[in-house]
């Protein structure tokens, strides 16, 4: 190619274009090995247990022992004083499970906790029945926190916390286009109100509508708005920062990443410990965290993951008010626009 087709290709619309081509085949592929890395084969990693009664006794550590066998050593045993400690632990999701070994019998009880992460009660379920047939145990297994009837598989919060996250993304993009004009105090103002209207939606269909899940009405209306209003201004301080290819960033950081390591699919205990970790600190890890215990585990709600979601509100309008000048959107401010 001579200097001068170069340079006509250079000014020409063929240049994004092929840049494009060659953006949109990566991320196809990034995309579809983010989420099976993830999600396709759930393998246990660190899952903490709690155990109580007589675990000492050589049933309860033949039982244990081959549980930890069965599951590759992922057992993280925390003793408790009583079933009441154990299950006000869970309830506090700082264990996934119980295990009881009484002391005047040979049965164990293993209290699984299908709302905790319904991934990890199945493999818990899975591996105690085998276990206790191949070491000649009784085992009785029951659910401590049982799913909504509306759903059996536990992904109706990922569902919705998945589309908070997309809509309010997408909800962005589309004010950068249709809506360039806006000023910042504008833009946030809007982004603000579409939050509200597009969490309130969200929640109505899926409980009202729907009936999937019986919602705390006003707490999963305002856990989705402030997810939609953090991905949204993420899209904005990464449209401030990096122009027309804001897309790239947005789409990496909560689509690719953000999503499959929430914990919503797949439980983290199950998830790569990479994945476990960073997930809780990304906004579609902390909506899921927070809707979570919301509709599951309510009266136990942490501070962490709206401590999350608020960070980075702060951060992604700090960011666009800093440099707004850098946004390709707004407007020059004439007499007309001064108060």
């Amino acid at each position: 190619m001579s200097d001068s087709s170069w340079a006509a290709f250079k000014q020409s619309p063929f240049l994004p274009a092929t840049v494009l081509l060659v953006l949109i085949a990566a991320a196809a592929g990034l995309f579809a090995g983010s989420y099976t890395y993830a999600m396709a084969n759930p393998t246990p990693h660190h899952i903490p247990i709690a155990v109580t009664g007589a675990s000492d006794r050589p049933t309860a550590r033949r039982f244990i022992g081959g549980m930890d066998q069965a599951l590759d050593a992922s057992l993280n045993l925390h003793p408790y004083s009583g079933r009441e400690a154990a299950v006000r632990a869970v309830n506090q999701q700082k264990v996934f499970a119980v295990i009881e070994a009484p002391a005047g019998g040979r049965a164990i009880a293993l209290d699984v906790s299908g709302a905790s992460g319904s991934t990890v009660a199945q493999v818990l379920t899975e591996a105690a029945v085998k276990v206790g047939k191949a070491t000649g145990t009784p085992v009785a297994v029951r659910d401590l926190k049982p799913l909504q009837k509306g759903d059996p598989r536990g992904l109706a919060i990922f569902y919705i916390s998945l589309a908070a996250v997309i809509v309010g993304m997408v909800g962005s993009i589309q004010l950068s286009v249709h809506a360039r004009a806006l000023n910042p105090l504008e833009r946030i103002a809007v982004t603000v109100c579409y939050a509200l209207l597009g969490g309130f939606t969200i929640a109505a269909v899926v409980d009202w509508w729907l009936g999937a899940l019986k919602l705390p009405f006003v707490q999963s209306w305002l856990i989705l708005a402030l997810t939609m209003f953090v991905t949204g201004m993420v899209f904005t301080m990464f449209n401030t920062l990096f122009g027309r290819w804001a897309m790239l960033p947005t789409w990496g950081l909560l689509v690719m990443l953000g999503n499959p390591s929430s914990g919503g699919a797949v439980s983290w205990p199950l998830l790569p410990s990479a994945l476990g970790t960073i997930g809780r600190w990304l906004p579609p890890g902390a909506s899921v965290n927070a809707q979570h215990t919301a509709v599951y585990f309510r009266g136990h709600q942490h501070a962490f993951p709206f401590l999350v979601l608020a960070g980075w509100a702060v951060v992604s309008c700090a960011v666009f008010l800093t440099w707004r000048e850098r946004h390709p959107g707004g407007r020059p401010v004439g007499p007309a626009d001064e108060p």
